[in-house]
């Protein structure tokens, strides 16, 4: 019996442990930001696991900021933003950060299907921008929707709010965490996890309807 699936209209991704290694962007930012933070006087002591913020990626960032620093003042979160977002951005100009093996080359085989491609990210506005910019692949997205743009509380409002401004009617939701698959089952997608990257719980996964261990696979189920 085939796996291949009647192609969708469009295709969502999460960009964080879908399109993108995030950890070959974010972990050398993560120490430069304590650095910084530090040296201000905003943050005393060694600098939190990487596992921390790690096992955060997905979530919304005033809640990775509470997981990362729980005990820490609201203006110490919010410096840690900005700063964060500073060092990953001249990352990206100096080359750093990198694409999932396979991903251009998928993302450009769907396009040619004639697929409408879009991201959809908790993460904030220019970073998202800066990556999918800095890494060759903007031309082939339709539009980028992050939570930081449109202040959406969840991702299930994020991608509702992209499927009623494009008109979408069918659309596979592409991604690694609970958040994904949360957003694709209740706005009545076929949702694709990616577990490959690491980053997910156990469980996190439970109610996709496709399930990949490389971002190539993905072809694998478009007829």
């Amino acid at each position: 019996m085939s796996n291949q699936r009647n192609l969708p209209e469009a295709m969502l991704f999460d960009l964080d442990g879908t399109l993108f290694q995030t950890e070959t962007l974010l972990l050398p930012a993560y120490h430069k930001t304590f650095d910084e933070l530090r040296a201000k006087g905003l943050f005393t002591g060694e600098t939190p696991p990487e596992e921390r913020i790690l096992g955060a990626l997905g979530m919304l960032l005033e809640h990775i900021w509470e997981r990362v620093m729980p005990n820490e003042q609201m203006a110490t979160r919010q410096e840690a933003d900005k700063l964060l977002i500073k060092y990953q951005v001249e990352g990206l100009q100096q080359g750093h950060g990198d694409l999932y093996t396979g991903v251009a080359e998928t993302l450009q085989a769907l396009h040619n299907k004639g697929i409408r491609l879009f991201v959809a990210s908790n993460g904030l506005e220019d970073y998202v921008r800066h990556v999918i910019e800095a890494k060759g692949v903007a031309h082939l997205f339709e539009g980028l929707y992050s939570a930081g743009q449109y202040r959406t509380r969840s991702k299930v409002d994020l991608v509702k709010i992209l499927l009623e401004t494009h008109q979408i009617q069918s659309a596979w939701m592409v991604g690694d965490r609970s958040s994904d698959v949360e957003a694709g089952l209740q706005n009545n997608l076929t949702v694709v996890a990616c577990d490959y990257a690491g980053f997910r719980e156990s469980g996190e996964l439970e109610g996709a309807h496709i399930r990949i261990r490389s971002f190539a696979e993905l072809l694998e189920y478009c007829n």
